[in-house]
């Protein structure tokens, strides 16, 4: 994940409340709920020491109406300064989190930040195709647009003798076209840095939208459902959509880990546990940390052990919670932060360097 767009939250001194919640209203007893979600919120906050300025602030932001299909959760990040942070996200939160603390208290917010992705979908049939650019964690498109649409003799009849094989034969060639033009649109989005692409439509057209993707940086899927036509297939289009960006989601996490593990066993440019990316961070060498959220709730940090730490505007005292400190420091040293999970690390926390210490010290010496 990308950590430039936090960056502004560490400007400011803090300290900060955040809080995730559900703010689904589509049930038949749906504000009623929703009311009770943000008063136990607001009471909790009150209950850790934030100010009633901090808390009402809070309020004013989760009491807003959302009218967006379920499910539906907001975080929102308050200081006394004000609202420094307000998302909006499709997924499900069982357990509200709510905090008031000395920095910013990510970890959830960034747990499904990192499942979001966004890509192209391209339905394409005889007559052409549609093509949009998703976020997962939205369900409208960004963008759309139709290729294609050349339909002169675009159904096959059944004639007999030459006339036939002609006949299929300038049909085919009207398929090749459209699939041709659709091809056309997605390689636009493609190199507009869209890089995951979902097929799905006529088996036919498919292998010519395909073959032109085939020399693209784009990761190409097929999905054995969906059409554009109506024929009560959306439902397994969806399935098949939400199978395909889980399974992205899985081996981009399987890369990382990959990548842990070779560079650990070569012993460079990696770093496990929270002191020793707490170093690598004080030095500028961390390029991703891969945090376990969950696993680093427990986990205090003392940031004196680690002089040169910094983490913005914010001072942090004598002792904070391990996973806040981190990805503070990840955020204002620019480094990308990856969700993985805790027993696979083998570690809460792990880093992969921009270069390796033992290296720049030989030079040195």
């Amino acid at each position: 994940m990308d950590t430039t767009r936090l960056s502004h939250l560490y400007d400011d001194p803090g300290p900060f409340a955040t809080v995730m919640i559900d703010v689904s209203q589509d049930s038949e007893n749906g504000r009623h709920e929703h009311d009770l979600r943000v008063r136990a919120a607001a009471d909790a906050l009150t209950e850790q020491g934030a100010p009633a300025s901090v808390v009402e602030q809070v309020t004013a932001r989760l009491d807003e109406q959302v009218d967006e299909p379920s499910p539906v959760a907001r975080t929102v990040v308050v200081s006394p300064s004000g609202v420094l942070l307000d998302q909006v996200g499709h997924h499900r939160v069982d357990q509200p989190h709510v905090r008031w603390a000395v920095l910013p208290d990510l970890g959830p917010w960034i747990d499904h930040q990192d499942a979001v992705t966004t890509f192209v979908l391209a339905v394409v049939d005889h007559e052409g195709g549609d093509v949009a650019v998703y976020d997962s964690d939205v369900p409208e498109p960004q963008e759309q647009a139709t290729a294609g649409g050349e339909t002169y003799r675009v159904h096959k009849v059944p004639v007999g003798g030459w006339s036939a094989l002609r006949y299929q034969h300038v049909t085919e060639n009207v398929w090749a076209r459209n699939a041709e033009a659709v091809a056309d649109e997605v390689e636009r989005n493609v190199r507009a840095g869209h890089r995951l692409v979902l097929l799905a439509g006529d088996p036919q057209s498919l292998p010519v939208v395909r073959e032109r993707l085939a020399e693209t940086p784009a990761t190409v899927v097929q999905l054995e459902s969906g059409s554009r036509s109506a024929d009560g297939g959306e439902e397994a289009l969806q399935q098949a959509i939400r199978e395909a960006l889980m399974a992205h989601v899985v081996e981009r996490r399987l890369d990382d880990l990959h990548e842990l593990r070779d560079r650990m066993g070569a012993g460079t440019s990696v770093a496990t546990g929270v002191d020793e990316v707490a170093d690598a961070f004080v030095r500028g060498q961390v390029d991703t940390l891969l945090i376990d959220p969950q696993g680093t709730e427990e986990l205090t940090f003392e940031p004196e052990r680690h002089p040169g730490l910094t983490f913005g505007a914010v001072t942090p005292g004598s002792s904070v919670p391990a996973g806040q400190a981190l990805v503070a420091a990840a955020v204002t040293t620019a480094a990308r932060v990856r969700v993985a999970p805790g027993p696979a690390l083998g570690t809460p926390v792990a880093a992969l360097l921009r270069w390796d210490q033992q290296a720049v010290g030989s030079e040195a010496g």
